[in-house]
Formats: C-alpha cells, structure tokens, sequence
C-alpha cells in the first residue's frame, strides 16, 4: 500500500507498506487505479466541449449512431444518469481480454437500457467505454494517445499509462478465511478500457489531484474542473451524502465536501480525494482484490491534515488598481426593500450578498460583453447586467428580471409595476 497528501499544490507528505521486508512500494511504483481512470475521460470529454465540438446537451446518437439508445445526453453519461446497463454482457470483463468485445454493439449488449435516461443515477461502467468511443470518434485517433498528448504530457504524468511499466505492483487476491493468496490476471480489457484500464503512481496521482482541485490552462480551465465537481446526478439510496458530478465521485464526510473517486480491478484497489476547501487532497493505492478501506483512508489523511493543520489564511493585499465605474458599482442595493451589498471579487467579478447574510446571494464572474454570470445557488447561470438610463448614468441592476435599485423602490429606477406617486408615510 502506497499513500501520499498535497497541499496548496504540492506534495506534503508520502509512505509505502509491504509484507515484505525492505521492499516498500514509493511515489514511482506503478498499481492499477480501476475507475479512478473515468476521471481523465471526463477531462477529455470537458475539453471537447470548451473547444466547441460538442455540447453537454447533444444526444448521444449526433455523435455515435446506435451507442446510446434511449436519447441519453453526453452529460447524462458523464454523471451516470443515461439508464445504460451497470456492467457489459458476460463474460466478467474485468477478468477477460477485450477481444472478445471488439465493437461497442458487444460492450452494449442487446437490451442495453435499464432505466429511462436522465432519471436515475445507476452506474455505467459500459457507458464510460461508449465515451471514450466518443472521444476517438471526434479526435480521430485511439483515446489513450488522445489522452497522452492532451493531459499527461502536459501535466507531466509520464507514469501514468494504459499497460504496465516497470516499476509496477502485482495484483493480488487474498484468501478471505486464511492466510494465503494467489495472483489475479492481467488482461488488456479492449473497449472497455476507458472504464478501468489506467495504471499510475502516487507521484503522478498527486498531480492529478492538484490539478482537480484547481485546473490547468493547459489542459482545462478552472471553471470547467469545478462544473466537473458540481453534483449532477441525484445520490443513490437512502444515504443522501454521496452524489456524482461529471466524472467525478463527491463525497460530504464530517461536513467536508470531498471530490474525487475510488477505483477497483482485480488485485487493485485506489482511492484519491480533494478537498477544495482546505486546499489538501490524498490519495491511497494498493494491490489487492479486496479488504483495505481504501476511500475512507484516504478521507482520513485529508482530515488528518485539515483538521490539525489548518489552512493559513491568504495574506491581505490591496488590489493593484479597479476600474472607477466598476467601483461605482459597489455598495448598497436594495431588492425592493431588502438591503443587499455589492462587492468586487477577484479581477472583474462581483458578490451580491443579502446585508444581514441570509437569503439569496451569489458570487458573478465577469464576462466578456459587461455582464455578469451567477455561480451559486439560485442565481446560479442567471445574467447580472447593468441598466443605464436616458443620461448614460446607471439607472438598475437587473438579475434574471429583479430590479436592484440604489434607494428602496426608487421611482426613478423603472421598478416593474411602478412606485406609488405619493412615496414614502
């Protein structure tokens, strides 16, 4: 077993165990990582879509003809929600070679839909493969190259590969009721592999996780990394606290919401966490079928360190320089007669918060033509714009249709439904 902690984008802390003496796995021994690999399917599926060949929205079919029946989304299969079969058609494909499932048809099966899509969040491991599919259909080339040049190289994650390198683990069943083992095998699993195959390293998952916890230009923005761990999916049962974005697993632990996902192949099990939050994520590999609890080891170490080091909080600078009519904006606003402040965030962004902390508020991100994108809660995608009146001078805020003025109900501000003429006795 090999684990490992980032904090603040850098590597804080790692160790290696072993039954054998002397000869501890480090940050460089490869162990496959099972589903953990969805995760880098999803990035590749994100960039598709920030560089404009796809929507979230698309049906499936626009794309692959008969891969996704049902009329499944592209997000509906990156958060699990398609109604597509948990597992493919025997044989066990974790266990068998992929060539016995050459073409999607054979990874999909004949009745290949479980539930309606867009319904109910059932896991797919099929569906990832039908993704991957995707994602060598619209690059034209087989999706692990894809995902070498996008994401890897530039992340320089060169340990991470689709088949074992040495250094690497082997994988191991133990027997449950003795003390013995056997190995379990190794097969390239074909199709099917954007749903498990990747093997990686402590080293190079711990730039993974400093890369889901705040994105990479390189690779995919930090906006798009956080619609990423943005709940998608309705959590499953009766236990509300997992739920699923797109192609990553979220977790709230001792009111700690922690982003990520756990992964599982024969002789393997892993697990990485981030906390965005605490600005700490953690990691846990191992070569063995079953046993360790791997997810909820490595939600301690992210709350080991959390807890007992906290984070320190960022130094205070004054801002360089502000924009004078973006520092008018600032201040008081009132939501007919409910006081709300408005204050300038990061760069062009804003917060528009309820005076007394409660109700609806939300932070905004500048946008290209002068208005303002919500980011939270209600106001979440609604458009935040300024609205000048006759004399160039700024006359209301308008969010999603509310009318924000500098003074309650101010009768020169165009309230919807007009002020009575007579004001305020």
């Amino acid at each position: 077993m090999v684990g490992a902690v980032v904090r603040d984008g850098a590597t804080v802390w790692s160790s290696g165990r072993s039954m054998m003496e002397g000869h501890g796995p480090d940050g460089n021994t490869q162990y496959r990582i099972g589903s953990l690999t969805k995760t880098f399917v999803a990035v590749l599926v994100m960039r598709l879509r920030d560089a404009g060949l796809l929507d979230l929205a698309d049906p499936l079919e626009a794309h692959l003809p008969g891969a996704a029946p049902g009329g499944a989304t592209i997000a509906h299969l990156l958060a699990h929600t398609s109604g597509l079969a948990a597992e493919t058609p025997g044989p066990w494909w974790e266990r068998t070679s992929g060539e016995l499932r050459p073409e999607l048809a054979d990874v999909l099966g004949t009745e290949p839909l479980k539930h309606p899509a867009g319904r109910v969040h059932h896991y797919s491991n099929p569906g990832y493969a039908v993704l991957g599919a995707l994602v060598e259909k619209l690059r034209g080339e087989p999706w692990g190259d894809v995902l070498r040049a996008e994401v890897l190289e530039p992340l320089g994650m060169a340990r991470t590969t689709l088949l074992p390198q040495a250094p690497h683990a082997g994988g191991w069943a133990v027997h449950p009721w003795a003390d013995l083992m056997q190995p379990e095998p190794l097969h390239d699993t074909g199709r099917m592999a954007p749903a498990g195959q990747l093997w990686s390293t402590a080293d190079d998952l711990c730039r993974w996780a400093v890369f889901l916890a705040g994105g990479d230009e390189r690779v995919l923005s930090a906006a798009s990394v956080a619609e990423m761990r943005t709940p998608a999916a309705a959590p499953a049962g009766k236990d509300w606290d997992p739920g699923y974005g797109l192609g990553l697993q979220l977790l709230r632990r001792d009111g700690r919401l922690l982003a990520g996902h756990t992964g599982s192949m024969p002789g393997f099990l892993a697990a990485l966490w981030v906390s965005v939050e605490d600005g700490v994520g953690a990691l846990v590999l191992t070569n063995v079928t079953s046993g360790p609890q791997v997810a909820a080891a490595a939600a301690d170490l992210v709350a080991i360190v959390a807890d007992n080091e906290p984070r320190f909080p960022v130094p205070w600078r004054p801002r360089s320089s502000a924009d004078p009519a973006l520092l008018a904006l600032t201040g008081p606003w009132y939501w007919g007669t409910t006081p709300f402040v408005l204050r300038l965030g990061a760069e062009r962004d804003v917060e528009l918060t309820p005076l007394d902390g409660r109700g609806r508020g939300a932070r905004f991100r500048a946008e290209p033509d002068g208005t303002w994108t919500g980011l939270d809660g209600y106001y979440a995608g609604e458009t935040l714009r300024v609205v000048s009146g006759d004399d160039g001078g700024v006359r209301h805020l308008d969010l999603g249709s509310f009318v924000f003025t500098r003074e309650p109900y101010d009768a020169a501000a165009g309230v919807p439904g007009g002020v009575d003429p007579d004001g305020w006795r």
